[in-house]
């Protein structure tokens, strides 16, 4: 507000308490005319020298505190917009809605690859309606589609309706998902974007970016700036250069939680693995693309400038599915695969069966196989993660079904419960996409049926939640929701 010259913010305090303070602590003579003339000269110091600075000393130290609280806050959402659960290396069709340029539909393979562009008209005339449907019936029958993600931008939702018509005549039904498109056009006009997709349109890479989200949402999500994604608090007003630091920071951790996939990651998903710069992975990915897929994880010590101490950090978050070595699918070390082998060695299992080690291992001693370089609590973390390998650490993935007929603020009525999406959480309460092209606010006393100190506490960036049309305020656009029963 201060910035845009519509609010001034003034720091108030008691001059005569800071004064009197500053002149019992300073004014040590007794005799009243100097006293008096101290006093005098300690009011023209503190209203003249020293209040402007004393007052922007404590604004600068409550603008880092304010800095500090918002970051977290960003850094909270961002984690859990990228630790959003994935759809599944499935079959998909991405599409760009739009009303007078035509929906844009771009076929996806299960790893993400695009296949097959197409525009489709099916918000004009009743013909290119049904030119519309039959073209989509082909492709979904045509490339097996499973998935279909349709962007929450314009012409969202009534794209949303006509695929409903379609898939209402399908034999096998694809799951069809509106996604949350924040940061697919600054993504789609980007350099990366660019590089991999040098001829095609920018609504088209566009599409490819929705698509992609409903796969995997970290594995794409990494190639937008975070500040582009929407699920910040004040993010051009807090300190730019700990907003940045901190929200790299949160990208590597989430990256390096769930692992990469070796065989299909991309460049900007790889760089935030553990030990990985950006000319290791340039050169992994150019590497595989000449080589073909990698067979095991020894095989990325060819990568060129990739040596033995990059390889040491990142190996253990890399996985190779379908791998010679059943381990490589896993977050076990290489550097732990001969402790491993041993205890299966010891139960007379193979390494191939590695199910078999996690039931039977509870019957040996642990302590056997402790080393210099693994102790007991990394092998309990081993077995752990033999019990389930290759496992994705992301939660269920889930979706919400906005209401039928509600496309718009005016649609909306009080009293009406909706089905939504966390798209955003601030410390004042949570926004909730219902399908209406404008978020809705649950407030932070709307939010539980209890005292709610933490919103985050409560809810979460992705989160299918329900809710109840409070009030609308269609001109300012504006609506409040409540989650409370």
């Amino acid at each position: 507000g201060e910035s845009e010259r519509i609010l001034n913010l003034e720091l108030d305090f008691d001059r005569d308490f800071v004064l009197s303070y500053l002149a019992d602590s300073e004014i040590k003579t007794r005799i009243k005319e100097v006293r008096s003339f101290y006093q005098e000269m300690l009011k023209d110091a503190l209203n003249r020298l020293m209040k402007n600075s004393l007052i922007n000393e404590v604004r600068g130290q409550k603008k880092a505190e304010a800095d500090i609280e918002s970051i977290k806050t960003f850094e909270t959402n961002l984690k859990e917009l990228l630790l959003s659960p994935p759809a599944g290396m499935k079959p998909t069709l991405g599409i760009d809605p739009g009303f007078r340029t035509g929906c844009k539909v771009v076929v996806l393979d299960e790893t993400g690859k695009f296949l097959k562009y197409q525009a489709i008209f099916p918000h004009k005339s009743v013909a290119e309606k049904q030119q519309a449907s039959t073209t989509m019936k082909q492709l979904i029958q045509k490339y097996k589609i499973e998935l279909i993600a349709i962007g929450n931008g314009t012409a969202g939702r009534e794209t949303d309706e006509f695929m409903t018509e379609v898939i209402s005549t399908l034999d096998k039904k694809p799951i069809k998902v509106i996604v949350n498109e924040s940061g697919a056009s600054i993504y789609s006009a980007s350099k990366v974007a660019i590089e991999e997709f040098p001829d095609l349109d920018i609504t088209v890479r566009g599409a490819i970016s929705i698509g992609r989200r409903l796969q995997d949402p970290l594995a794409e999500l990494v190639k937008i700036d975070p500040k582009s994604i929407g699920v910040g608090q004040y993010q051009h007003d807090v300190d730019q250069k700990l907003l940045k630091k901190k929200l790299d920071e949160t990208v590597e951790s989430c990256v390096n939680y769930v692992g990469v996939d070796l065989n299909t990651a991309s460049k900007e998903l790889l760089i935030f693995v553990s030990g990985m710069s950006s000319t290791v992975a340039k050169n992994l990915v150019k590497y595989r693309n000449e080589n073909g897929a990698f067979k095991n994880r020894q095989e990325i010590l060819k990568v060129s400038k990739l040596g033995g101490k990059t390889f040491e950090l990142c190996a253990g978050f890399l996985r190779i599915r379908s791998g010679e070595n059943p381990l490589d699918n896993t977050a076990v070390h290489p550097e732990s695969y001969s402790v491993v082998e041993n205890i299966a060695q010891d139960l007379v299992v193979s390494i191939n069966q590695i199910n078999q080690i996690s039931n039977r291992v509870k019957s040996l001693d642990l302590k056997k196989y402790v080393t210099d370089k693994i102790g007991e609590p990394t092998l309990k973390d081993i077995i752990s993660e033999l019990e389930k390998p290759g496992r994705d650490p992301r939660a269920e993935f889930k979706y919400a079904t906005f209401r039928e007929g509600i496309k718009e603020i005016k649609d909306l009525e009080v009293g009406m419960e909706l089905e939504g999406i966390v798209t955003n959480v601030a410390n004042f309460g949570a926004f909730v996409d219902v399908g209406v092209h404008q978020d809705g606010l649950v407030h932070i006393s709307q939010l539980a049926d209890y005292f709610v100190k933490d919103p985050k506490q409560v809810v979460k960036v992705g989160q299918v939640v329900k809710v109840r049309v409070l009030e609308i305020n269609e001109k300012l656009k504006r609506i409040g929701l409540s989650m409370r029963k």
